[in-house]
């Protein structure tokens, strides 16, 4: 069941994904910043986007409560393949071969290292030292690569943004499972009591921020994976920390795991790369432009130099 939950919330992300994408592409070029947001909120498929989000988060929260923080987190990644699939056969972009088998890739390695792995035991309730080790632990993680990713090139600045976005959405699942576990057996006045709930606020709005600071700092190629990878790396290790969960002794299965998990690094990498672009999709030729005295009737379009809007 909470594999279940996990790859339905995954699925419900990429769906907000893509109705968010589609819903900023078609802004007209004059929606820029606050005025980008002004278009936003008043469109129906980015507000249904926004809808499926909560439906993401709910069914997310629900797979963390009734299983491990282990299983739930790499489950996650599959977002990347449901976004593949639903702009190959809702919106019709071109997908290669390549992203085929970079998505295959991904989920084989993923299967094979929960399969190997063997993620078992923990408790639902971390001890007051073990919360303030993970959160200096991961607090000052966040924070030395906000420090590095104030300078530098490009690609150094989206991937240190991205790491501490990665970290941080890491340490947000382990108080959605906490907070899961105290409404379910405390009830909500308790949940409003307890400080998981006001610190996945706080470091959800923190979150979100540092994502959109990778997105703009550098290439997309860099910014993905680190985000993608990351976070269930890090969860793996929250989850042993905080919840005492633990994997498989056996040798010959550690390994099987450990090789399946770079596999599901390298899906993560190629599906990246040779995933479909906006830029990437088709379009007819049109005809040759005119020449002479036609030039003056071309459309208003080529006139203003606008050209096809790409995403």
């Amino acid at each position: 069941m909470p594999v279940l939950l996990a790859l339905l919330s995954a699925l419900a992300s990429a769906v907000n994904l893509v109705l968010q994408r589609e819903s900023s592409r078609a802004a007209p070029a004059s929606a820029r910043g606050w005025r980008l947001g002004g278009y936003l909120v008043r469109q129906p498929m980015w507000l249904l986007g926004q809808a499926i989000w909560v439906v993401a988060f709910g069914l997310q929260a629900l797979a963390l409560h009734a299983g491990r923080l282990s299983v739930v987190q790499p489950v996650l990644i599959t977002e990347l393949v449901f976004t593949l699939l639903i702009r190959r056969f809702a919106t019709g972009w071109a997908v290669r071969p390549a992203a085929w088998a970079s998505a295959g890739l991904l989920c084989v390695s993923l299967s094979l290292f929960l399969i190997a792995a063997e993620p078992q035991g923990g408790h639902p309730s971390p001890t007051a030292s073990a919360w303030a080790w993970a959160l200096l632990a991961t607090g000052g993680f966040a924070a030395a690569a906000l420090g590095l990713g104030r300078g530098g090139t490009p690609v150094r600045r989206a991937a240190c943004y991205a790491s501490a976005a990665a970290v941080i959405g890491a340490l947000e699942a382990t108080f959605i499972k906490s907070a899961t576990e105290t409404l379910s057996t405390r009830g909500p006045v308790a949940v409003l009591t307890t400080w998981p709930i006001y610190a996945l606020v706080s470091l959800g709005a923190v979150s979100a921020i540092l994502v959109q600071a990778a997105l703009n700092a550098g290439p997309l190629t860099v910014s993905q994976p680190l985000l993608v990878v990351l976070n269930p790396l890090t969860s793996i290790a929250l989850s042993v920390w905080l919840f005492g969960e633990h994997f498989t002794g056996r040798p010959g299965a550690m390994l099987l795991g450990g090789c399946a998990f770079l596999g599901l690094v390298a899906g993560v990498v190629l599906l990246t790369v040779t995933g479909p672009r906006a830029d990437e999709v088709t379009v007819r030729p049109a005809s040759p432009p005119p020449s002479g005295p036609a030039r003056a009737r071309a459309s208003p379009r080529a006139a203003s130099g606008r050209g096809p809007r790409r995403g």
